[in-house]
């Protein structure tokens, strides 16, 4: 983990995480792939629509974050949000019933890949509008804040959007009022189709900003779980003590494209091969053995997570479409279709 030189040394180290913390850590991991998996084989059944966003290779954050959370803390996302829905304990038939636009569907169905949410679980929605989200985090940790509840609003977002101005005027407020939010850049080193650093001045688009709100720099290998949770805990903790906002650059590498539209035919030759052999997944499991964890236990949760997503696929596809008469619930705060002034 690098957190650079700016970050304060008189931290203690953290204390090493467990046993069942890094058992719960694969579990999650593995749900988080085996899910995305699935849903880009659905797709190619024609039995999703539309456009989605896929984050295979980036499953660490969204684990190392679920597992660190308090059940009534608040996760923000982007579209590419599939995995940190489902870290929060959104379940998976509601997510891919989602993605198939049927009644089973966190949404009914009507909402699709870009906008799952689950405001029970905490995950209060993805968000398809570049930097959109990092303003309204700030609001529900301010009212935390007011509130007392100790409760701490995780915003994640990409690289590309620290070059968006509702990322600073988000990391300012968070700053000056010292609300209880953590923001998370996962920089995997494209936005959209163009790479980070052919269009941003600084090296680092999100930590190399964090000083001009006073934050410390803190980046940390978003491949590796065990680094993450260290950070995000220690994160958490900082902002439930009042101790104000943190600034996280996890560095990460989506497997795909873009969406699954996007061939990926612009990223370097051997690019991918080398951040294929740092799969967070295959580099947890090996981490996992040399520690000594006995090998058949891990298969046993690989065959479970396999078990579960089938389980929830086979919801999803018997699961019917929403009906015409449908269209109008749920659309404003009533629960109908009426103007609310």
């Amino acid at each position: 983990m690098d957190t650079s030189a700016k970050r304060n040394k008189s931290s203690p180290p953290a204390p090493d995480i467990g046993r069942e913390t890094r058992l719960e850590l694969y579990r999650l991991q593995l749900e988080l792939r085996y899910c995305e998996k699935r849903a880009y084989d659905l797709f190619l059944q024609n039995l999703i629509k539309g456009t989605s966003h896929l984050s295979l290779g980036q499953e660490a954050i969204a684990a190392a974050f679920g597992v660190a959370m308090r059940p009534d803390d608040w996760t923000f996302c982007t579209y590419r949000g599939h995995a940190h829905t489902l870290a929060r304990g959104a379940s998976m038939e509601g997510v891919l019933g989602e993605l198939m636009g049927r009644q089973c569907g966190l949404l009914g169905g009507k909402g699709g890949s870009m906008h799952l949410t689950d405001v029970k679980k905490g995950a209060m929605g993805s968000y398809a509008i570049i930097g959109a989200h990092l303003p309204v985090a700030a609001g529900a940790a301010w009212s935390a804040q007011y509130r007392g509840t100790e409760q701490v609003a995780v915003c994640f977002f990409g690289d590309g959007t620290a070059n968006i101005g509702a990322f600073h005027e988000a990391l300012n407020f968070a700053a000056v009022w010292k609300l209880p939010v953590v923001y998370v850049c996962e920089n995997n080193l494209y936005m959209e189709y163009t790479p980070i650093s052919a269009v941003t001045a600084v090296e680092h688009p999100a930590a190399d900003r964090a000083a001009a709100y006073g934050l410390p720099s803190i980046i940390v290998d978003g491949n590796d779980a065990d680094e993450v949770y260290k950070v995000a805990r220690e994160a958490l903790n900082k902002a439930r003590a009042g101790g104000g906002p943190s600034l996280i650059e996890a560095k990460t590498y989506r497997h795909s494209g873009h969406s699954r539209a996007d061939p990926a035919k612009y990223r370097p030759e051997g690019e991918l091969e080398k951040w294929l052999q740092r799969d967070p997944i295959v580099l947890y499991r090996e981490r996992l053995l040399k520690l000594g964890f006995n090998e058949p236990t891990l298969i046993d949760m690989e065959a479970e997570a396999m078990r579960q997503v089938d389980a929830a696929t086979a919801t999803a596809k018997a699961s019917p479409l929403p009906s015409v008469d449908d269209i109008e619930k749920n659309v404003w705060a009533d629960g109908g279709s009426a103007w609310r002034n």
